[in-house]
């Protein structure tokens, strides 16, 4: 019998390592043109994001917003729904956070107010995701409009928010208040000095938790089941006795939850407040973590840890070679996009052809 589709482990690496090899070579062409050599860019970028212990520090920081993000819109696709309201639901997340931490920091002690703030965002996160979710399951509204158009909201409500009600009296900075030093995220440096003081904080411990948590409830529990046939046939499903609306509601809860979850490393994890624009883009970013992962935990970290890699090393990359913007490196984002996602089966004719071939012989 003729082989028609790809095997799993075409799809989940063969297939993705080509598209991503094939975005690296354009972006080392645009390098070229730049006038700087490719092979020697690659390798301070490398050595800046992974080989030294605190670029490689920073580089798992990023990766462990990523995560969140990455797991929120999976969770979603695992759905059949493409959730990019991600970064609203991170930035109403930080919300949540703030105003719990602003209302117990004076009270409680750190072992209850992280807690605390992680509640807090996961709740709000949730709650702004709900709404789109109930829209696309009881009025057929589509949640990539709905949640595209809360990202704009949620940043409209947010300045107001901040601006309005939670800058301190007598100061211009469009940011809350401090929190206090007991709702601070520990720092992984305390047990690992090599690290350098760099803000890698148990967010990333609480992020390899979220994603062994995703594997097991997707593919072990029968809530991940009802999760996974909605997502690859609703009719079926629905005749199965699945209820898609309850399915796809839930899904966009956890999704935003996940999402909310990812304001905690950025903001009781480094800054410490609530300041305008703070998810600067990992909301968007966890599209192409979710696309270039395939929604599978192994993966999301690896994509995470790559688009944390090229945020830490394109940032040493630039200081050291004039000629190379730090906006090339949001330029190299977009070509990863663009091959794992638009593109994602470019190779797939040609690769399945060579299996083919490979049995016959």
């Amino acid at each position: 019998m003729k082989t028609t589709e790809l095997p799993r482990w075409a799809t989940a690496f063969v297939l993705p390592v080509f598209n991503l090899v094939s975005a690296l070579l354009v972006a080392a062409l645009v390098i070229h043109l730049l006038g700087e050599s490719p092979v020697e860019s690659m390798g301070i970028l490398i050595n800046s994001a992974i080989i030294n212990p605190e670029g490689l520090s920073y580089t798992l920081f990023y990766a462990s917003t990523f995560i969140f993000t990455g797991l929120a819109v999976s969770i979603a696709m695992k759905a059949g729904l493409f959730n990019i309201g991600s970064e609203g639901q991170m930035y109403f997340g930080g919300l949540g956070l703030t105003l719990a931490m602003l209302a117990l920091d004076g009270t409680l002690p750190g072992w209850l107010l992280i807690p605390a703030g992680m509640v807090g965002a996961a709740l709000f996160g949730a709650a702004w995701a709900f709404i789109p979710g109930y829209l696309q399951a009881r009025r057929g509204s589509h949640v990539v409009v709905t949640t595209i158009m809360f990202n704009f909201i949620a940043a409209s409500l947010m300045n107001f928010i901040i601006v309005k009600y939670l800058i301190p009296e007598g100061q211009q900075n469009p940011a809350s208040r401090v929190f206090a030093e007991a709702a601070a995220m520990p720092r992984l440096n305390t047990l690992f000095p090599v690290l350098g003081d760099t803000p890698l904080n148990i967010s990333f411990l609480f992020a390899i938790a979220a994603l062994v948590v995703y594997g097991v409830m997707v593919w072990r529990s029968s809530w991940g089941y009802q999760l996974r046939a909605t997502g690859l046939n609703a009719h079926a499903a629905h005749y199965a006795g699945i209820r898609i609306s309850r399915t796809i509601i839930v899904a966009m809860l956890v999704s935003g939850a996940l999402a909310g979850l990812a304001a905690v490393n950025s903001i009781m994890g480094s800054t410490h407040y609530l300041s305008l624009n703070f998810p600067a883009g990992a909301g968007f970013v966890g599209i192409a973590i979710a696309l270039m992962g395939r929604q599978h935990p192994v993966g999301i970290f690896l994509s995470a840890v790559l688009f944390g890699a090229l945020i830490q090393g394109g940032f040493d990359l630039s200081l050291e070679k004039p000629n190379i913007p730090q906006e090339t490196f949001i330029f190299i984002q977009g070509l990863i996009i663009l091959f794992c996602g638009a593109m994602e089966n470019f190779y797939a004719p040609a690769l399945l052809k060579l299996i083919n071939l490979g049995k016959k012989g």
